[in-house]
Protein backbone atom coordinates (compact mmCIF):
# COMPACT_ATOMS: atom_id res chain seq x y z
CA UNK A 1 0.00 0.00 0.00
CA UNK A 2 1.29 3.45 -0.92
CA UNK A 3 0.18 6.74 0.60
CA UNK A 4 1.07 10.24 -0.59
CA UNK A 5 2.95 11.97 2.21
CA UNK A 6 2.55 15.75 2.20
CA UNK A 7 5.76 16.05 4.20
CA UNK A 8 7.98 14.35 1.61
CA UNK A 9 5.80 15.28 -1.39
CA UNK A 10 5.75 11.74 -2.76
CA UNK A 11 3.95 8.42 -2.48
CA UNK A 12 5.54 6.14 0.07
CA UNK A 13 5.11 2.53 1.08
CA UNK A 14 2.92 2.47 4.16
CA UNK A 15 4.82 1.09 7.14
CA UNK A 16 3.19 1.84 10.50
CA UNK A 17 5.13 2.60 13.67
CA UNK A 18 4.01 -0.69 15.18
CA UNK A 19 3.46 -3.68 12.91
CA UNK A 20 -0.21 -4.40 12.31
CA UNK A 21 -1.50 -1.30 14.12
CA UNK A 22 -2.38 2.20 12.93
CA UNK A 23 -2.83 5.36 14.98
CA UNK A 24 -4.76 7.86 12.87
CA UNK A 25 -6.01 11.38 13.59
CA UNK A 26 -7.94 13.87 11.48
CA UNK A 27 -8.72 17.49 12.30
CA UNK A 28 -12.46 17.86 12.68
CA UNK A 29 -14.88 20.74 12.60
CA UNK A 30 -14.76 24.08 14.36
CA UNK A 31 -18.37 24.21 15.50
CA UNK A 32 -19.17 27.85 14.77
CA UNK A 33 -21.95 26.90 12.32
CA UNK A 34 -23.77 24.09 10.57
CA UNK A 35 -21.88 21.42 8.60
CA UNK A 36 -21.27 22.23 4.92
CA UNK A 37 -20.27 19.94 2.07
CA UNK A 38 -16.56 20.47 2.78
CA UNK A 39 -17.02 19.15 6.31
CA UNK A 40 -18.94 16.17 4.97
CA UNK A 41 -16.29 15.43 2.34
CA UNK A 42 -13.40 15.47 4.78
CA UNK A 43 -15.27 13.27 7.26
CA UNK A 44 -16.09 10.85 4.42
CA UNK A 45 -12.51 10.63 3.15
CA UNK A 46 -10.97 9.77 6.51
CA UNK A 47 -13.78 7.36 7.37
CA UNK A 48 -13.00 5.54 4.10
CA UNK A 49 -9.26 5.53 4.83
CA UNK A 50 -9.93 4.05 8.27
CA UNK A 51 -12.23 1.37 6.84
CA UNK A 52 -9.83 0.39 4.07
CA UNK A 53 -6.90 0.13 6.46
CA UNK A 54 -9.04 -2.22 8.56
CA UNK A 55 -9.95 -4.19 5.41
CA UNK A 56 -6.23 -4.48 4.69
CA UNK A 57 -5.79 -6.18 8.05
CA UNK A 58 -4.62 -3.38 10.34
CA UNK A 59 -5.92 -2.73 13.83
CA UNK A 60 -6.89 0.93 13.46
CA UNK A 61 -7.58 3.50 16.15
CA UNK A 62 -9.02 6.62 14.51
CA UNK A 63 -9.44 9.82 16.50
CA UNK A 64 -11.16 12.99 15.41
CA UNK A 65 -11.76 16.25 17.21
CA UNK A 66 -14.28 19.00 17.59
CA UNK A 67 -12.88 22.48 18.18
CA UNK A 68 -15.55 23.70 20.58
CA UNK A 69 -13.93 26.93 21.76
CA UNK A 70 -12.34 29.60 19.55
CA UNK A 71 -12.79 33.18 18.33
CA UNK A 72 -15.57 32.32 15.87
CA UNK A 73 -17.59 30.43 18.46
CA UNK A 74 -17.22 33.29 20.94
CA UNK A 75 -18.35 35.73 18.23
CA UNK A 76 -21.42 33.56 17.57
CA UNK A 77 -22.10 33.48 21.30
CA UNK A 78 -22.12 37.26 21.44
CA UNK A 79 -24.26 37.44 18.30
CA UNK A 80 -26.90 34.98 19.52
CA UNK A 81 -26.78 35.67 23.23
CA UNK A 82 -26.21 31.96 23.89
CA UNK A 83 -23.27 31.07 26.18
CA UNK A 84 -20.33 29.79 24.14
CA UNK A 85 -20.33 26.31 25.67
CA UNK A 86 -24.08 25.90 25.09
CA UNK A 87 -23.81 27.19 21.53
CA UNK A 88 -20.96 24.75 20.77
CA UNK A 89 -22.86 21.83 22.31
CA UNK A 90 -25.92 22.59 20.16
CA UNK A 91 -23.82 22.80 17.00
CA UNK A 92 -22.14 19.48 17.79
CA UNK A 93 -25.56 17.88 18.23
CA UNK A 94 -26.70 19.30 14.87
CA UNK A 95 -23.52 18.24 13.09
CA UNK A 96 -23.66 14.71 14.53
CA UNK A 97 -27.25 14.40 13.30
CA UNK A 98 -26.43 15.44 9.73
CA UNK A 99 -23.33 13.18 9.62
CA UNK A 100 -25.55 10.29 10.69
CA UNK A 101 -27.92 11.22 7.85
CA UNK A 102 -24.92 11.31 5.51
CA UNK A 103 -23.99 7.85 6.82
CA UNK A 104 -20.45 8.62 7.91
CA UNK A 105 -19.44 6.54 10.92
CA UNK A 106 -18.10 8.02 14.13
CA UNK A 107 -14.36 7.77 14.79
CA UNK A 108 -13.13 5.33 17.40
CA UNK A 109 -12.27 8.26 19.66
CA UNK A 110 -13.99 11.64 19.83
CA UNK A 111 -11.90 14.49 21.23
CA UNK A 112 -13.03 17.96 22.32
CA UNK A 113 -10.87 20.91 23.22
CA UNK A 114 -12.93 21.83 26.28
CA UNK A 115 -12.52 18.31 27.68
CA UNK A 116 -8.72 18.54 27.44
CA UNK A 117 -7.95 21.84 29.16
CA UNK A 118 -5.69 20.20 31.77
CA UNK A 119 -3.79 18.34 29.04
CA UNK A 120 -3.40 21.58 27.08
CA UNK A 121 -2.17 23.55 30.10
CA UNK A 122 0.33 20.80 30.93
CA UNK A 123 1.58 20.76 27.35
CA UNK A 124 2.04 24.54 27.30
CA UNK A 125 3.86 24.55 30.65
CA UNK A 126 6.29 21.91 29.42
CA UNK A 127 7.05 24.00 26.33
CA UNK A 128 7.77 26.98 28.59
CA UNK A 129 10.02 24.85 30.81
CA UNK A 130 11.97 23.67 27.75
CA UNK A 131 12.48 27.20 26.45
CA UNK A 132 10.16 26.88 23.43
CA UNK A 133 7.39 29.16 24.70
CA UNK A 134 7.06 32.27 26.81
CA UNK A 135 4.29 33.94 28.80
CA UNK A 136 3.56 37.67 28.63
CA UNK A 137 2.51 40.00 31.43
CA UNK A 138 -0.98 40.09 29.85
CA UNK A 139 -1.46 36.37 30.49
CA UNK A 140 -0.89 35.18 26.90
CA UNK A 141 1.58 32.41 26.05
CA UNK A 142 3.35 32.23 22.68
CA UNK A 143 5.41 29.58 20.95
CA UNK A 144 8.89 30.84 20.10
CA UNK A 145 9.19 29.84 16.43
CA UNK A 146 12.91 30.76 16.34
CA UNK A 147 13.55 28.04 18.95
CA UNK A 148 12.50 25.30 16.54
CA UNK A 149 14.92 25.03 13.56
CA UNK A 150 12.68 22.69 11.57
CA UNK A 151 9.85 25.20 11.27
CA UNK A 152 8.42 25.25 7.71
CA UNK A 153 9.32 21.68 6.68
CA UNK A 154 5.73 20.67 5.93
CA UNK A 155 4.74 23.77 3.97
CA UNK A 156 8.23 24.46 2.52
CA UNK A 157 8.17 27.96 3.97
CA UNK A 158 11.05 29.61 5.71
CA UNK A 159 10.50 31.82 8.73
CA UNK A 160 10.83 35.00 6.68
CA UNK A 161 7.93 33.86 4.48
CA UNK A 162 5.79 32.71 7.38
CA UNK A 163 3.71 35.88 7.53
CA UNK A 164 2.68 35.85 3.87
CA UNK A 165 -1.10 35.62 3.60
CA UNK A 166 -1.55 34.67 7.25
CA UNK A 167 -3.31 36.77 9.87
CA UNK A 168 -1.20 37.23 12.99
CA UNK A 169 -2.06 38.47 16.46
CA UNK A 170 -0.99 42.02 17.20
CA UNK A 171 0.80 41.96 20.55
CA UNK A 172 3.69 44.21 21.47
CA UNK A 173 4.93 41.55 23.88
CA UNK A 174 5.57 38.97 21.18
CA UNK A 175 9.25 38.34 20.48
CA UNK A 176 8.55 37.92 16.78
CA UNK A 177 5.49 38.60 14.64
CA UNK A 178 5.32 34.96 13.50
CA UNK A 179 5.21 33.51 17.03
CA UNK A 180 1.78 31.96 17.59
CA UNK A 181 -0.54 31.80 20.57
CA UNK A 182 -0.65 28.70 22.74
CA UNK A 183 -2.82 30.30 25.42
CA UNK A 184 -4.99 33.41 25.04
CA UNK A 185 -5.83 35.63 27.99
CA UNK A 186 -9.55 36.10 28.55
CA UNK A 187 -11.34 39.25 27.53
CA UNK A 188 -14.38 40.49 29.43
CA UNK A 189 -17.41 38.25 28.87
CA UNK A 190 -15.45 35.43 27.23
CA UNK A 191 -15.48 31.78 28.25
CA UNK A 192 -12.28 31.01 30.17
CA UNK A 193 -10.40 28.59 32.43
CA UNK A 194 -7.89 29.14 35.22
CA UNK A 195 -4.24 28.61 34.32
CA UNK A 196 -0.79 29.43 35.75
CA UNK A 197 -0.86 32.53 33.51
CA UNK A 198 -4.31 33.74 34.49
CA UNK A 199 -7.78 33.12 33.10
CA UNK A 200 -7.83 32.28 29.43
CA UNK A 201 -8.43 29.64 26.79
CA UNK A 202 -6.35 27.53 24.39
CA UNK A 203 -5.01 28.79 21.10
CA UNK A 204 -6.29 26.85 18.10
CA UNK A 205 -3.08 25.01 17.19
CA UNK A 206 -2.25 23.63 20.63
CA UNK A 207 -5.54 21.73 20.88
CA UNK A 208 -4.70 19.04 18.33
CA UNK A 209 -1.18 18.47 19.65
CA UNK A 210 -2.30 18.09 23.26
CA UNK A 211 -5.28 15.89 22.40
CA UNK A 212 -3.17 13.69 20.12
CA UNK A 213 -0.60 13.15 22.84
CA UNK A 214 -3.28 12.37 25.41
CA UNK A 215 -4.91 9.82 23.09
CA UNK A 216 -1.87 8.23 21.41
CA UNK A 217 1.38 9.26 23.04
CA UNK A 218 4.30 10.99 21.34
CA UNK A 219 3.84 9.69 17.78
CA UNK A 220 1.10 8.72 15.34
CA UNK A 221 1.06 7.07 11.94
CA UNK A 222 -1.38 9.22 9.94
CA UNK A 223 -2.55 12.79 10.44
CA UNK A 224 -5.18 14.15 8.08
CA UNK A 225 -7.03 17.33 7.26
CA UNK A 226 -7.89 19.72 4.47
CA UNK A 227 -5.06 21.13 2.37
CA UNK A 228 -5.86 24.60 3.71
CA UNK A 229 -4.59 23.42 7.13
CA UNK A 230 -1.03 22.72 5.99
CA UNK A 231 -0.04 26.24 6.95
CA UNK A 232 -0.18 27.46 9.58
CA UNK A 233 -2.17 24.87 11.56
CA UNK A 234 -0.32 21.65 10.79
CA UNK A 235 3.03 23.41 10.55
CA UNK A 236 2.46 24.73 14.06
CA UNK A 237 1.36 21.31 15.30
CA UNK A 238 4.67 19.85 14.15
CA UNK A 239 6.68 22.63 15.77
CA UNK A 240 5.06 22.52 19.19
CA UNK A 241 4.83 18.71 19.39
CA UNK A 242 8.34 17.91 18.18
CA UNK A 243 9.78 20.71 20.33
CA UNK A 244 8.19 19.00 23.34
CA UNK A 245 8.96 15.35 22.52
CA UNK A 246 12.12 15.52 20.43
CA UNK A 247 10.57 12.87 18.16
CA UNK A 248 8.97 12.86 14.72
CA UNK A 249 5.31 13.62 15.41
CA UNK A 250 3.61 12.11 12.33
CA UNK A 251 4.88 9.50 9.89
CA UNK A 252 2.39 10.23 7.05
CA UNK A 253 0.70 13.60 6.58
CA UNK A 254 -2.38 13.38 4.31
CA UNK A 255 -4.43 16.29 2.98
CA UNK A 256 -7.65 16.33 1.00
CA UNK A 257 -8.37 18.93 -1.67
CA UNK A 258 -10.76 21.84 -1.29
CA UNK A 259 -14.32 22.33 -2.49
CA UNK A 260 -15.07 24.89 -5.18
CA UNK A 261 -18.53 25.93 -6.36
CA UNK A 262 -18.71 26.71 -10.08
CA UNK A 263 -14.99 27.41 -10.10
CA UNK A 264 -14.89 29.60 -6.98
CA UNK A 265 -13.57 28.62 -3.58
CA UNK A 266 -16.47 27.87 -1.27
CA UNK A 267 -16.67 30.44 1.54
CA UNK A 268 -19.18 32.24 3.70
CA UNK A 269 -17.91 35.60 2.44
CA UNK A 270 -18.85 34.66 -1.13
CA UNK A 271 -22.22 33.31 -0.02
CA UNK A 272 -21.70 30.03 -1.88
CA UNK A 273 -21.47 27.59 1.03
CA UNK A 274 -23.46 24.40 0.44
CA UNK A 275 -24.94 23.12 3.68
CA UNK A 276 -24.80 19.34 3.87
CA UNK A 277 -28.28 19.02 5.36
CA UNK A 278 -29.82 21.03 2.50
CA UNK A 279 -28.06 18.87 -0.11
CA UNK A 280 -29.37 15.73 1.58
CA UNK A 281 -32.90 17.05 1.12
CA UNK A 282 -32.33 17.06 -2.66
CA UNK A 283 -30.05 14.08 -3.26
CA UNK A 284 -29.37 10.68 -1.74
CA UNK A 285 -26.34 10.36 0.50
CA UNK A 286 -24.92 7.84 -1.98
CA UNK A 287 -25.20 10.24 -4.92
CA UNK A 288 -23.32 12.92 -2.99
CA UNK A 289 -20.62 10.39 -2.09
CA UNK A 290 -20.40 9.11 -5.67
CA UNK A 291 -20.02 12.67 -6.97
CA UNK A 292 -17.28 13.54 -4.50
CA UNK A 293 -15.33 10.30 -4.78
CA UNK A 294 -15.01 10.57 -8.57
CA UNK A 295 -12.11 12.94 -7.89
CA UNK A 296 -8.86 11.81 -6.27
CA UNK A 297 -9.01 12.97 -2.65
CA UNK A 298 -5.89 15.13 -2.99
CA UNK A 299 -7.40 17.22 -5.80
CA UNK A 300 -9.90 20.07 -5.55
CA UNK A 301 -13.52 19.31 -6.43
CA UNK A 302 -15.51 21.74 -8.53
CA UNK A 303 -19.22 21.45 -7.73
CA UNK A 304 -21.28 22.48 -10.74
CA UNK A 305 -25.06 22.47 -11.10
CA UNK A 306 -24.83 19.12 -12.92
CA UNK A 307 -22.49 17.26 -10.54
CA UNK A 308 -24.99 15.76 -8.09
CA UNK A 309 -27.85 15.19 -10.58
CA UNK A 310 -25.47 13.32 -12.89
CA UNK A 311 -24.22 11.20 -10.00
CA UNK A 312 -27.80 10.39 -9.04
CA UNK A 313 -28.51 9.29 -12.64
CA UNK A 314 -25.51 6.95 -12.62
CA UNK A 315 -26.65 5.42 -9.35
CA UNK A 316 -30.16 5.02 -10.75
CA UNK A 317 -28.77 3.05 -13.69
CA UNK A 318 -26.71 0.86 -11.34
CA UNK A 319 -29.61 0.26 -8.99
CA UNK A 320 -31.91 -0.52 -11.92
CA UNK A 321 -29.56 -3.36 -12.85
CA UNK A 322 -29.41 -4.57 -9.25
CA UNK A 323 -33.21 -4.47 -9.12
CA UNK A 324 -33.35 -6.61 -12.29
CA UNK A 325 -31.07 -9.17 -10.64
CA UNK A 326 -33.44 -9.27 -7.65
CA UNK A 327 -36.42 -9.67 -9.97
CA UNK A 328 -34.87 -12.57 -11.88
CA UNK A 329 -33.83 -14.14 -8.59
CA UNK A 330 -37.44 -14.08 -7.38
CA UNK A 331 -38.61 -15.78 -10.59
CA UNK A 332 -36.02 -18.54 -10.32
CA UNK A 333 -36.46 -19.16 -6.62
CA UNK A 334 -37.30 -22.81 -5.93
CA UNK A 335 -36.16 -24.05 -9.34
CA UNK A 336 -33.32 -26.48 -9.83
CA UNK A 337 -30.59 -24.72 -11.77
CA UNK A 338 -26.95 -25.38 -12.59
CA UNK A 339 -24.18 -22.85 -12.50
CA UNK A 340 -20.40 -22.76 -12.67
CA UNK A 341 -19.08 -22.03 -9.18
CA UNK A 342 -15.61 -21.27 -10.57
CA UNK A 343 -16.98 -18.44 -12.73
CA UNK A 344 -18.69 -16.88 -9.73
CA UNK A 345 -15.52 -17.25 -7.65
CA UNK A 346 -13.46 -15.58 -10.38
CA UNK A 347 -15.88 -12.62 -10.48
CA UNK A 348 -15.75 -12.20 -6.71
CA UNK A 349 -11.96 -12.30 -6.71
CA UNK A 350 -11.65 -9.96 -9.70
CA UNK A 351 -13.93 -7.27 -8.28
CA UNK A 352 -12.23 -7.27 -4.90
CA UNK A 353 -8.69 -7.48 -6.27
CA UNK A 354 -9.23 -4.59 -8.67
CA UNK A 355 -10.78 -2.49 -5.91
CA UNK A 356 -7.86 -3.24 -3.59
CA UNK A 357 -5.38 -2.32 -6.32
CA UNK A 358 -7.04 1.09 -6.66
CA UNK A 359 -7.17 1.73 -2.93
CA UNK A 360 -3.60 0.54 -2.37
CA UNK A 361 -2.53 3.33 -4.71
CA UNK A 362 -3.15 6.21 -2.30
CA UNK A 363 -6.86 5.44 -1.82
CA UNK A 364 -7.74 6.01 -5.49
CA UNK A 365 -11.53 6.06 -5.25
CA UNK A 366 -11.79 7.78 -8.63
CA UNK A 367 -10.33 4.76 -10.43
CA UNK A 368 -12.37 2.35 -8.33
CA UNK A 369 -15.59 4.13 -9.32
CA UNK A 370 -14.65 4.18 -12.99
CA UNK A 371 -14.47 0.37 -12.88
CA UNK A 372 -18.17 0.22 -11.94
CA UNK A 373 -19.30 1.17 -15.43
CA UNK A 374 -17.58 -1.87 -16.92
CA UNK A 375 -18.93 -4.22 -14.26
CA UNK A 376 -22.52 -3.10 -14.75
CA UNK A 377 -22.22 -3.21 -18.54
CA UNK A 378 -21.11 -6.81 -18.23
CA UNK A 379 -23.94 -7.57 -15.80
CA UNK A 380 -26.52 -6.28 -18.30
CA UNK A 381 -25.14 -8.52 -21.03
CA UNK A 382 -25.24 -11.53 -18.73
CA UNK A 383 -28.83 -10.84 -17.70
CA UNK A 384 -29.91 -10.37 -21.31
CA UNK A 385 -28.62 -13.80 -22.38
CA UNK A 386 -31.34 -15.71 -20.52
CA UNK A 387 -28.90 -18.46 -19.54
CA UNK A 388 -28.87 -19.70 -15.95
CA UNK A 389 -25.05 -19.73 -15.83
CA UNK A 390 -24.97 -16.12 -16.96
CA UNK A 391 -27.62 -15.12 -14.47
CA UNK A 392 -25.60 -16.57 -11.60
CA UNK A 393 -22.54 -14.74 -12.87
CA UNK A 394 -24.57 -11.52 -12.77
CA UNK A 395 -25.73 -12.43 -9.27
CA UNK A 396 -22.09 -12.91 -8.21
CA UNK A 397 -21.34 -9.42 -9.49
CA UNK A 398 -24.31 -7.94 -7.62
CA UNK A 399 -23.40 -9.55 -4.32
CA UNK A 400 -19.72 -8.68 -4.51
CA UNK A 401 -20.24 -5.12 -5.72
CA UNK A 402 -22.49 -4.46 -2.75
CA UNK A 403 -19.92 -5.95 -0.40
CA UNK A 404 -16.80 -4.33 -1.85
CA UNK A 405 -18.19 -0.89 -2.69
CA UNK A 406 -20.11 -0.73 0.54
CA UNK A 407 -16.79 0.44 1.99
CA UNK A 408 -17.29 3.66 -0.01
CA UNK A 409 -20.85 3.96 1.28
CA UNK A 410 -22.46 2.73 -1.96
CA UNK A 411 -25.16 0.14 -2.72
CA UNK A 412 -26.40 0.09 0.86
CA UNK A 413 -30.05 0.55 -0.12
CA UNK A 414 -32.78 -1.76 -1.37
CA UNK A 415 -32.58 -1.63 -5.16
CA UNK A 416 -36.37 -1.62 -5.63
CA UNK A 417 -36.85 1.10 -3.03
CA UNK A 418 -34.14 3.31 -4.52
CA UNK A 419 -35.52 2.95 -8.06
CA UNK A 420 -39.05 3.73 -6.83
CA UNK A 421 -37.76 6.76 -4.90
CA UNK A 422 -35.86 8.09 -7.92
CA UNK A 423 -38.80 7.55 -10.28
CA UNK A 424 -41.15 9.31 -7.88
CA UNK A 425 -38.72 12.15 -7.31
CA UNK A 426 -38.30 12.72 -11.03
CA UNK A 427 -41.93 12.22 -12.06
CA UNK A 428 -43.14 15.24 -13.99
CA UNK A 429 -46.24 16.67 -15.57
CA UNK A 430 -44.66 16.66 -19.04
CA UNK A 431 -47.42 15.86 -21.56
CA UNK A 432 -47.40 12.44 -23.23
CA UNK A 433 -47.09 14.08 -26.66
CA UNK A 434 -43.90 15.85 -25.60
CA UNK A 435 -42.49 12.64 -24.14
CA UNK A 436 -43.32 10.79 -27.38
CA UNK A 437 -41.57 13.40 -29.53
CA UNK A 438 -38.53 13.34 -27.26
CA UNK A 439 -38.30 9.55 -27.55
CA UNK A 440 -38.63 9.73 -31.34
CA UNK A 441 -35.90 12.33 -31.47
CA UNK A 442 -33.60 10.21 -29.30
CA UNK A 443 -34.19 7.21 -31.58
CA UNK A 444 -33.40 9.40 -34.61
CA UNK A 445 -30.12 10.44 -33.01
CA UNK A 446 -29.24 6.83 -32.30
CA UNK A 447 -29.86 6.10 -36.00
CA UNK A 448 -27.81 9.17 -36.99
CA UNK A 449 -30.83 10.68 -38.71
CA UNK A 450 -29.75 14.22 -37.90
CA UNK A 451 -32.35 15.92 -40.11
CA UNK A 452 -35.24 14.21 -38.32
CA UNK A 453 -33.58 14.85 -34.97
CA UNK A 454 -33.39 18.59 -35.72
CA UNK A 455 -37.00 18.64 -36.96
CA UNK A 456 -38.23 17.03 -33.75
CA UNK A 457 -36.11 19.39 -31.64
CA UNK A 458 -37.85 22.33 -33.34
CA UNK A 459 -41.26 20.77 -32.63
CA UNK A 460 -40.36 20.38 -28.99
CA UNK A 461 -39.18 23.98 -28.87
CA UNK A 462 -42.52 25.15 -30.31
CA UNK A 463 -44.22 23.28 -27.43
CA UNK A 464 -42.03 25.04 -24.89
CA UNK A 465 -39.40 22.36 -24.22
CA UNK A 466 -35.65 22.11 -24.74
CA UNK A 467 -33.62 18.91 -24.82
CA UNK A 468 -30.28 18.42 -23.09
CA UNK A 469 -28.38 15.42 -24.47
CA UNK A 470 -25.72 13.33 -22.72
CA UNK A 471 -23.87 10.13 -23.56
CA UNK A 472 -26.45 8.01 -21.76
CA UNK A 473 -29.71 9.77 -22.62
CA UNK A 474 -31.48 13.10 -22.60
CA UNK A 475 -33.27 15.45 -20.26
CA UNK A 476 -36.35 17.51 -21.07
CA UNK A 477 -36.30 21.07 -19.79
CA UNK A 478 -39.28 23.38 -19.79
CA UNK A 479 -38.42 26.77 -21.27
CA UNK A 480 -38.98 29.64 -18.90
Amino acid sequence: MKIYNSLTKRKEEFIPLKEGEVKMYACGITVSGEAHIGHGYQALIYDIMRKYLKKAGYKVTYARNYTDVDDKIIAKSHETGIPADEYAAQMIENINAVMTKFRVDDPDVWLKATENIDNIIGFVQTLIDKGHAYPTKNGDVYFDVASFPGYGKLSNRNVEDALDGVRVDNDDEKKNAYDFALWKSAKAGEISWDSPWGKGRPGWHIECSAMNRAAFGDQIDIHGGGRDLIFPHHENEIAQTEALTGKQFVRYWTHNGLIKVNGQKMSKSLGNSLLLNELLEKYSDEAIKFALLQTNYRNDINITDELFPEAEKHLYEFYTTLALVDKVMDKLRGKELTFDIDVAADIVERVDDEFNACMNDDFNTALALSNLFGYFKEMKKLLASGKSDDFFAALAYAIQLRKTYGLLGLFKKSAQEYVAWYDGKNASDIPDEVQRLAEERWAARQNRDWAKSDELRDKLASLGYAVKDSKTGYELLKNS
